[in-house]
């Protein structure tokens, strides 16, 4: 309904994705957006016998894909948003929805308002984690500066039927912890399936020479040559978040302090860089889980 009864509403959320197959809703497996579908009904604020639904997320991630900030629209009654206010709707569904799920926040938005045509959004791959990674040095930075710019990306996707392979990266940048380069950051106005995980294939096969520079750049500038570089892990991928013009993405600089250097010298077992990277799954949680609680501030409301 939009006769005035209902209020459309924005909300932010972040998640861990090894718990859930993707963020979006499947029949007989759990999902991101189920969870949310489920706790909206068992609190009645979305219809429980309607098989339908009208809350729908941002930006679709695959399983094992961690969240910082994601976004989404729901519907609800008006007179219902009134009585609950964001405050008492945050920490309703805090209090039901997985650990591993945090809702941020919420505020009504108008009626055309799409979570999918964001500005931005901005991607972090730990790329240390996959095995013999080694920092290549300066020229990373020139591996990365060709996936810069507008074209066709269907050589590093899981190409859809129907969609448009052409896409806009605004930046892609050496991801530094401690002065170590830990990985990258590529920030996109919106991506294909599987672009990021290939992309960050791509750069940790030339690191470690088993492609060219070459190779890559002809993929990208000849999309009718298939090529395919494969797709790295989902575990060390991060969506960092999702920038709208009226819901900005929080742009404080984050120290993080939790990422251990990767076990180093000629003595290094493979046992030690299979622990070592058990060890690394934690820390992407806790950086997480630190965020949410530093980004989860909700309006201070004045009782009269």
């Amino acid at each position: 309904m939009t006769d005035g009864s209902t209020v459309r509403l924005a909300f932010r959320i972040g998640y861990l994705g090894d718990a859930y197959h993707g963020s979006q809703i499947q029949p007989d497996v759990s999902t991101v957006q189920g969870e949310l579908i489920r706790v909206f009904r068992s609190l009645k604020w979305l219809d429980p016998q309607d098989e339908r639904h009208n809350l729908v997320l941002s930006s679709r991630t695959d399983a094992g894909v961690h969240v910082r900030v994601n976004g989404g629209v729901v519907r609800i009654e008006k007179e219902l948003w009134t009585a609950l206010t964001p405050r008492k709707m945050v920490r309703a569904l805090d209090d039901r929805l997985p650990n591993d799920i945090a809702f941020l926040d919420v505020k009504e938005v108008e009626e055309d308002w799409n979570p999918r045509m964001a500005e931005y959004r901005v991607y972090r791959y730990r790329l240390e984690c996959i095995e013999f990674w080694q920092d290549p040095g300066e020229v990373f930075n020139e591996w990365l500066a060709m996936f810069v710019g507008t074209y066709d990306a269907r050589n590093f996707a899981r190409l859809e039927e129907g969609k448009n392979p052409i896409r806009t990266i605004l930046s892609c940048t050496p991801w530094r912890v401690d002065g170590r380069v830990v990985g990258f950051e590529i920030i996109g106005e919106a991506f294909l399936w599987n672009q990021v995980r290939r992309t960050a294939m791509a750069l940790h096969r030339m690191c470690i020479g088993e492609i060219s520079p070459e190779a890559v750049r002809e993929a990208i500038d000849h999309p009718e040559k298939e090529a395919d570089f494969g797709v790295a892990p989902p575990d060390w991928l991060m969506l960092w978040g999702v920038h709208w013009e009226h819901l900005p993405l929080d742009s404080t600089a984050v120290k993080i302090q939790c990422f251990s250097a990767p076990p180093a010298g000629l003595a290094v077992e493979r046992t030690m860089r299979k622990r070592w990277r058990e060890a690394a799954k934690h820390e992407l949680k806790s950086l997480l889980h630190n965020e949410w609680a530093r980004l989860g501030e909700l309006p201070i409301v004045k009782h009269r």
